[in-house]
C-alpha cells in the first residue's frame, strides 16, 4: 500500500520510519517533511494549514491511506477535506479535533463525561483571570485556550508572570483557562480509536521544561521514555475506564465521533488520576520512544482506525525492554532560535547499538543538513532496561555537533 504522511516534525519522521519497516507498505510519501525524511522517502511540498491544499495533494499522490500528523491541519479540517475527496484518512474531524483546539471545549467534554480533571475557570478578561488566580492560589496554571505548539502553558509561583501570560493570550483575541495546580508525576497515553473501539499504546513520560531538574520555561518536549516501571499495574486500565472510553463515548453521543489517536495527558495526584490535557494526534517526543517498542506492523492499525474496524485487529505485540528519546534543541530554544547551522555526527550517533536519530527542525542546504527549527533532532534508543537505553541515547547525543545546541541530561531520572 502507498501511504501519504502529512507533517514535517520528528513525529512524522518516526511514523515514516515505522511505515517503511512495515512489509505491507510499498511506498511512503511525506509532505512537507524535513531533511531526514527526504533521505528516507519521497518528499513533496504542501501548506499544512490549508485543508484543500492537503486534499489536492492526496489527489495527486493517490495514496491508499493519508496520515495527518500535526494538530494544526487537523483542527483546520484537513482530515474532513481528504475524506471528502474519497481517500481513507487517519485523523479526527475538525469538530472532534476541538478536543485539542480548545481547552475550554475539552473541559466541557470532561464535565459531561464525568472525567476527573483539574478545577478550572475559562476567562475572557483580566478581571476574571485575577479572580481565578486568587481562587486557586500558587502554583498558578494559565493555559492559552487555543493551539500553542506545546508552549501555551505557564506554571509559576509568580502571580505577575501568570497575569502577564494571560494578558498575552487575551491580546491575541482568545480566551484563557486558569486551573488549579495538579501535583504528582505526569504521564502520556496514546489511545487509538475508530470512534467506538479503543486500543491503548504503552504509557510514556514526557519532560516539558527546557532545563535539567524541570527548570525553565515549557517547551514542546525535551525527551521521553517508556514503559513506566514505577506506574501502578492497572494504570492503563484506569485511564481507559475513567478517561479515554468515557470521552470517546461522549464525543460519539454528540454526533462528532473521535477517530484517530486520543492523546491523554494525565497527572497521578495524591487524590488520584487527573487529566491535564487532551491532544488530537501523537505526542512528540513520546511517540518517538513508543514506536521503537511496537512490534506489530503499524499500517493495519492506522487503516483499521480509518475504516472503523479497529475491533477486528489482533492484540498489539510489544518488544521487551525500554525505549527513550532525547531531544537536541537549537541555540535559543524555546525562544528565538538560531537556524542555518550545520548538523553533523548523525551517522556516528547511529553507529551506537540501538540508536536511531529522528529529524525534526532540519533542512537540506548545499548538500548538507542544517537547523531549521527549535527542536532539531530526537535521538532515540532501545535497551534491555531503561539504564541501557539511556546510556545508548546519551552516547548518540554526544556524537552530534550543532553549534550552541542543548539538551536535558536527566531524561528518565524520575523513573528510579
Amino acid at each position: 500500500m502507498k501511504v501519504l504522511v502529512v507533517g514535517s516534525g520528528a513525529r512524522e519522521h518516526a511514523l515514516v520510519k515505522s511505515l517503511l519497516a512495515d512489509s505491507a507498505v510499498t511506498q511512503v510519501v511525506c509532505a512537507p517533511g524535513n531533511a531526514g525524511i527526504a533521505e528516507d522517502c519521497v518528499r513533496l511540498s504542501v501548506d499544512v494549514a490549508d485543508p484543500q491544499a492537503v486534499a489536492d495533494l492526496a489527489e495527486r499522490v493517490a495514496p491508499d491511506l493519508v496520515v495527518i500528523g500535526p494538530e494544526l491541519p487537523l483542527v483546520n479540517g484537513a482530515a474532513d477535506a481528504v475524506r471528502a475527496r474519497g481517500f481513507r484518512c487517519f485523523g479526527p474531524s475538525a469538530e472532534a479535533a476541538l478536543l485539542e483546539g480548545s481547552k475550554a471545549f475539552a473541559k466541557q467534554i470532561m464535565a459531561a463525561a464525568e472525567v476527573p480533571t483539574a478545577r478550572s475557570v475559562t476567562c475572557v478578561g483580566s478581571d476574571q483571570v485575577t479572580e481565578a488566580l486568587d481562587r486557586f492560589g500558587a502554583p498558578y496554571v494559565v493555559k492559552d485556550d487555543g493551539l500553542a505548539a506545546g508552549k501555551g502553558v505557564v506554571v509559576t509561583d509568580d502571580r505577575d508572570d501568570a497575569i502577564a501570560h494571560a494578558r498575552h493570550c487575551l491580546v491575541r483575541g482568545g480566551q484563557v483557562v486558569v486551573e488549579e495546580y495538579l501535583d504528582g508525576p505526569e504521564i502520556s497515553l496514546f489511545v487509538l480509536t475508530d470512534g467506538t473501539s479503543a486500543v491503548p499504546l504503552l504509557p510514556a513520560q514526557d519532560h516539558k521544561r527546557v532545563g535539567d531538574g524541570d527548570t525553565g520555561p515549557n517547551t514542546g518536549g525535551m525527551g521521553a521514555y517508556t514503559p513506566l516501571p514505577w506506574g501502578p499495574e492497572d494504570l492503563v486500565d484506569q485511564i481507559m475506564t475513567h478517561v479515554a472510553q468515557p470521552v470517546i463515548a461522549e464525543m460519539a453521543a454528540r454526533g462528532t465521533p473521535f477517530s484517530g489517536v486520543l492523546y491523554c495527558g494525565l497527572a497521578l495526584t495524591r487524590h488520584g488520576l487527573r487529566v491535564v490535557e487532551f491532544n488530537a494526534r501523537f505526542g512528540d517526543p513520546e511517540i518517538q520512544a513508543v514506536l521503537r517498542l511496537l512490534a506489530s506492523p503499524i499500517s493495519p492499525l492506522l487503516t483499521a482506525v480509518a475504516d472503523g474496524t479497529l475491533a477486528d485487529c489482533p492484540p498489539l505485540a510489544w518488544r521487551d525492554g525500554s525505549a527513550v528519546c532525547v531531544v537536541v534543541a537549537a541555540q535559543g530554544y524555546p525562544g528565538d532560535v538560531i537556524t542555518g547551522d550545520p548538523v553533523t555526527g548523525i551517522d556516528r550517533a547511529e553507529e551506537v547499538p540501538g540508536v536511531s536519530v529522528v529529524h525534526a527542525g532540519t533542512a537540506l542546504q548545499d548538500g548538507g543538513v542544517v537547523t531549521s527549527g527549535g527542536r532539531v533532532l530526537s535521538v532515540t534508543a532501545v535497551g534491555d532496561d531503561l539504564a541501557e537505553a539511556l546510556g545508548r541515547a546519551y552516547d548518540g547525543v554526544a556524537r552530534i555537533d550543532i553549534r550552541g545546541s542543548h539538551y536535558r541530561h536527566d531524561i528518565g531520572s524520575r523513573a528510579g
